[in-house]
Order: structure tokens, then sequence, then C-alpha cells
């Protein structure tokens, strides 16, 4: 599972059983102005569930993913709960922004969707910062009100790199995907994917304040947005893709946003050129030469194949560029390591997707397809 050498270098930072923790999931990456690698993950104590004991972990690179720093904790929930779905972005005067969910142990997803938990015990959101390339943090601080209406029931932040804006009139903003859950209605309970919906979360003062941005959570069966990726393209659009479980081909969606992540036009509509399971997917933006990048499990039924896929038209239409392997795989993040070189960050493993957070570097020139 660990290749240091070669065209593709693979190192593995987070394995499941090390540092205390049964199950390492749900990576997201970032590469600071200094060049170091952040790596985050949820660290999950006592099992693989999405519910209990759960920290957010980093790990730090300082030679492009080659070699990792001993883990550290980022941010704990009070009385052992959890908290996870790590959204990380660098900003222009870099400092790393953090923003992560947080609810009780024993708050399974499921209870809170039904409305049988409540707001004290059921998700909340946070913000921290660092100044120093990720070696300390600042204590996490709540923003729940900002951006989370009240009737709203799951939550949750990305997960995945967020970014920030760089072009045009909104040039410094902050964008960070987010999905909810609303209130069923008739005999629903309102766990049914149809209650499925997507937001951003946006900051225009460096993460000190925010609000919401567009919402998308019509309960039509067709598309319901849920975990959610974005990416800046070079005409200053914000492309998001979603993870859709619902009538509308495929299981993933996409949308557009030409005010910053204020609105989306049109709504979220099916992205059936990406072939996969129901699962998280990243993507990232390259500058030179302009190219989309894509990357998730490539089988159609099962968590595995993960797969760099690539769009030259702003994700019209896609393009695989990138096998990794044949082996069960889930939740990713893509970076860009240097001008060269792309990171990809991935559960991945030999009998079941969870047993490591995989680092691959893979060249540009590899990820760029013909025409």
């Amino acid at each position: 599972m660990a290749n240091g050498a070669g065209r593709y270098p693979t190192t593995v930072p987070y394995r499941a059983g090390e540092d205390g923790y049964h199950t390492f999931r749900i990576p997201a990456g970032v590469v600071t102005r200094a060049g170091t690698v952040l790596a985050f993950a949820e660290g999950r104590h006592d099992s693989a569930r999405d519910h209990g004991h759960i920290d957010v972990v980093l790990k730090r690179s300082t030679d492009g993913g080659l070699t990792w720093e001993k883990t550290q904790v980022v941010t704990r929930a009070s009385g052992d709960g959890t908290a996870g779905n790590p959204a990380p972005v660098v900003t222009s005067d870099g400092q790393i922004v953090l923003v992560t969910t947080h609810n009780a142990a024993s708050a399974t997803e499921a209870a809170i969707r039904r409305g049988q938990v409540p707001a004290s015990a059921g998700r909340r959101v946070y913000v921290q910062f660092s100044d120093d390339d990720g070696v300390t943090w600042s204590k996490p601080r709540e923003i729940t009100s900002q951006v989370k209406r009240p009737e709203w029931r799951w939550y949750a932040t990305a997960p995945g790199h967020a970014v920030q804006v760089r072009r045009g009139p909104h040039a410094g903003r902050i964008v960070v995907p987010g999905n909810h859950s609303i209130p069923p209605k008739g005999g629903d309970d309102g766990t049914e994917g149809k209650y499925n919906g997507g937001h951003s979360l946006l900051s225009d003062d460096g993460g000190e304040t925010w609000r919401i941005g567009y919402v998308d959570d019509n309960p039509n069966d067709y598309v319901n947005a849920n975990e959610t990726t974005a990416a800046e393209l070079p005409d200053g659009r914000i492309y998001f893709n979603t993870r859709t479980d619902s009538t509308a081909p495929g299981t993933r969606a996409d949308a557009y946003s030409a005010d910053g992540g204020e609105t989306i036009k049109p709504p979220f509509r099916p992205q059936a050129g990406l072939v996969g399971p129901v699962v998280e997917g990243s993507v990232l933006q390259w500058d030179d030469p302009e190219v989309l990048l894509y990357s998730g499990p490539a089988d159609p039924a099962a968590r595995a194949l993960m797969t760099i896929r690539a769009s030259l038209d702003g994700g019209v239409t896609w393009t695989p560029v990138h096998t990794v392997s044949g082996l069960p795989a889930a939740y990713s993040d893509l970076l860009p390591l240097d001008a060269a070189t792309v990171g990809l960050l991935f559960e991945t493993g030999d009998f079941g997707p969870y047993e490591t957070i995989t680092f691959r570097r893979v060249p540009i020139a590899d990820l760029v397809p013909s025409g």
C-alpha cells in the first residue's frame, strides 16, 4: 500500500488502529503558502461509525507528502462527542481557516433527521484558525446561528477543502459547500433522501463572520444535493459538484454560481458522465494547463476503483485520466502540490475502503486529456 518511489509516489499518513484510533475517515487536504501539506481527517476512537467519540486530526508534511509528522488533534467535541467534516482553506494572506461540525456522541444521523435530538446535542458549526502553518490552532468558535437555519436538522460542511474566490468582484470570499436536511411531510420520518439539501457558507472577512449563500433543497426526489465539493473556474464562476441518491440519472449532480456562491443558476442537474457509487467526491481547478479535475470511485455499484477524471469544458463532459487501483476506495480530496504535481488524499484498503487514508502524487501532465 505504500510506495515512496516511482512516477506516482504513494504514502500512508493514516492507518486504522494507529495513534489510539480505531479508524480514520473523511480526508481533507490543503497546501500552505510555505508548501506544507496539511492532511486532515476524522479520528474515530471506538469504531468506524459516523457518530461517537470522534476528533478532527491533522498530519503535516514538509516534503510534498513523502513523509508525515506525528498526528495532532485539531479539535475535540465537548464530552467526547463527534467533531468532523473538516473543510479547510488557505487564504491569500497565508492564514488557514478550518470549518467543522460537532454533535453529541449519542446523536446518530438518523435520529437527528427524525427530529429526535435537541438542538444542544445536534449538529453545530465551528471555525478556527492557524497562523503558523498548521502547527497550532485557535480555540474553535461556534458559528451555528450564522450558517444554519433553525428548521434544518442534519447539517454537514463539505467534506474536503473549501475555496477562496480569486477573481472578480467577490475576490477574497471564502466559500464552503454545505448540506442539510429539512423536516419531512406527510407520513415520512425525515430519513428519506428527498429531504437532503445543499447550501453554501460564505465569509467576506477571512472567516470572522459568516452567512448562508445559495440554498437548494426542493424535496422532489429527482436531484437532492448532499455532500458537495467546489472549484473556481477560470472565468470566475464557482462549480459545485454534489453527491445525490435520487431518481435522477447517475449519482452525481452539478451547478454553477456566477456571483461567488450567493446563488446557483440553473439549480443542481444530473451529471451522469461521472459514473460511480453514492459517495463523496472532490473537484480541483488547475490553471496551467486549464483543466478541471474530479476524484472518486469509478465502480458504478461499489466504493472501489479510485479514479481521477478530467474536464476541458468546465464540468460539462468528463474523461478518466488516472486510475489508482481496482481496490476498495471511498472519500477523497484533491490538492495542488506544486506547479507540476497534483496530490490525491483518499480512503482505500486491500479488503475494505476504510483501512487507510493514503496519499498519492500525480504529475499534472498525466491528467490532461488530449484534444
